[in-house]
């Protein structure tokens, strides 16, 4: 049995009391919210903080404001509540078919949305148990010197497995980054580095406190997800589309390139969440058929993925 290392545990209920502490306790620190994600890299030794702050009762971070103009989601706004809300069932469809696919219902009860687009990237070499990777002189991400899926590497080669991001990003999401000296907000585009150790860019001292996007309205989406097994699985590629609606006779526009985002995350080297300008009207309408819209995420491309990420 793998049983968790010794922590302390914070639990503050405003945001600002949660950046102090953050910031006071410094790189020993990390943030829980849900805890699908870093409880087992713990249990594994991947990530061995000193201090877990909890986000559960922080007010704020746990609401969703939809409106025409507008739309802001707490970063702890668990991703059971996302898909079962039917107001993410217009232009934002795409982001709750994409949470309502994420692992197992009992999984998506306590993982929350800041916690998918922050997951740690993952490698077949990465995530064993602590014994496992001892056993092979570790791995570049974690205490070792080699990237053991491409050896000559001069870079980790883990991917991003994260559903929610690419919906968003093709939705044209932002998000909002806390810490005691401040706030920033940055698009969730350039949150992502293509690379599996530094794969964020949020600072240490950073709390992902808020998902913000803009007018959906008129605009439609969907996201499908290509994985080995029918559920309980990360992506091996994923794919999302956003198209502005026109009227119901003229049905979807696509003169202009700029009216339709498309994004795509794949098992390449670092293959981390995507946005693709250019894009084929094949893509919106195709969507209602999977295999159409899977097939247009290539565009016309027949790379073949690195096999250094398996099953959930």
């Amino acid at each position: 049995m793998m049983r968790l290392p010794l922590f302390d545990f914070r639990a503050p209920r405003t945001i600002d009391e949660a950046a102090r502490i953050l910031d006071g306790e410094g790189t020993s620190a990390m943030v829980l919210a849900g805890g699908t994600d870093l409880l087992p890299n713990m249990k594994r030794r991947q990530q061995v903080p000193q201090t877990l702050i909890s986000l559960r009762h922080v007010e704020g971070l746990s609401g969703a404001q939809l409106d025409h103009s507008s739309s802001r989601l707490g970063a702890c706004l668990t991703l059971t509540e996302i898909a079962k809300d039917r107001r993410f069932r217009n232009g934002c469809s795409a982001l709750w078919q994409a949470a309502s696919l994420v692992a197992t219902p009992h999984i998506r009860n306590m993982a929350t949305l800041g916690g998918n687009i922050c997951l740690d990237t993952r490698c077949l070499y990465y995530d064993q148990n602590y014994e496992w990777r001892k056993a092979i002189d570790f791995c570049k991400k974690k205490d070792g010197e080699i990237c053991w899926v491409a050896t000559g590497s001069s870079k980790c080669m883990a991917v991003s497995s994260t559903d929610t991001a690419p919906a968003l990003i093709a939705l044209g999401a932002s998000v909002r980054l806390q810490s005691s000296s401040g706030e920033r907000e940055i698009l969730l585009a350039d949150l992502y580095n293509n690379d599996g150790m530094n794969y964020i860019t949020r600072q240490p001292n950073e709390i992902l406190t808020e998902i913000r996007l803009g007018s959906l309205k008129a605009w439609k989406s969907t996201y499908w997800k290509l994985r080995r097994r029918g559920s309980f699985d990360f992506p091996v590629r994923c794919s999302c589309c956003k198209d502005r609606q026109a009227t119901r006779q003229h049905g979807f526009r696509h003169e202009l390139a700029q009216e339709g985002h498309c994004c795509v995350r794949d098992e390449r080297p670092a293959g981390t969440p995507r946005r693709r300008y250019e894009r084929r009207a094949a893509a919106v309408d195709a969507i209602s058929s999977r295999r159409d819209l899977i097939g247009t995420t290539y565009l016309g491309s027949a790379r073949q993925p690195l096999f250094n990420c398996g099953g959930n």
